[in-house]
């Protein structure tokens, strides 16, 4: 065997890309996480795919694809990772020329590099699907009151979801967690089970439950941990919606 087929004679490259996909079952993960202790090839193929990976989600607005169009373009993956794997080392190479291989790390790049591709584009189907399958997402800002005055706060509302982002929020007291709470009309503000923290640079993000339908207003306060089924402290965080 040529030292060129040796370079990529390793049954498990195909699944670099479903492992920085994260499409690997636990099985998997375990497995391919251990092969890769001892292929420098794998290794080098997961670093690759994981700079195009880490600096797509900066270039494109972020949008969820259903959770069918991701496992249909998974599948489709696996088996055409399958039928390269069934067609041997050179099914995908181009042709000869006299071009020299080019190295860097004394790994090659062809295959790493079309690969990457790949998984670009892959990746990339996912968002532009996601985005034209669901509407458009709506940003509310909010308001921090208090000992959150200085919180930047919004609720990003749309394709079937709502999610309360914060941004520069004091962390809750020892022993407490932040609840968020809903209001409708001149009721008292209703219990859900969204409990959130944040990190210690004041981040944090946490899906609100339930339909917002009729709901004037979202609130954030802080309660004992464990959450409470009425607000014992004032509100920290107000968002207000317009009723429909």
């Amino acid at each position: 065997m040529s030292q060129r087929e040796s370079d990529f004679d390793c049954a498990r490259l195909n699944d670099a890309a479903a492992y920085v996909l994260g499409a690997l079952q636990d099985a998997e993960l375990a497995s391919f996480r251990e092969h890769m202790d001892g292929c420098a090839h794998c290794r080098a193929q997961v670093a690759e795919l994981q700079t195009v990976a880490d600096e797509l989600p900066m270039s494109v607005p972020a949008a969820a694809a259903p959770a069918s169009l991701r496992g249909r373009i998974l599948a489709s993956v696996r088996s055409e990772a399958e039928l390269l794997n069934a067609a041997g080392p050179a099914a995908d190479e181009p042709v000869k020329s006299a071009r020299p291989w080019y190295r860097r790390n004394d790994f090659v790049l062809g295959a790493g590099a079309a690969a990457a591709a790949g998984l670009a584009a892959l990746i990339a189907v996912l968002i532009a699907v996601g985005s034209s399958s669901h509407g458009a997402v709506t940003t509310i800002p909010g308001k921090g009151i208090g000992v959150a005055r200085t919180a930047e706060v919004s609720l990003k509302r749309g394709n079937g979801r709502a999610e309360l982002v914060v941004a520069h929020m004091p962390p809750p007291a020892l022993g407490r967690i932040y609840e968020v709470w809903l209001v409708h009309g001149k009721a008292a503000p209703k219990a859900t089970n969204a409990l959130f923290s944040v990190t210690s640079g004041g981040s944090g993000e946490v899906d609100v439950p339930n339909s917002l339908h009729g709901v004037d207003e979202v609130l954030v306060t802080s309660e004992p941990a464990g959450g409470s089924l009425h607000p014992t402290r004032p509100p920290v965080i107000a968002v207000p919606l317009t009723a429909s």
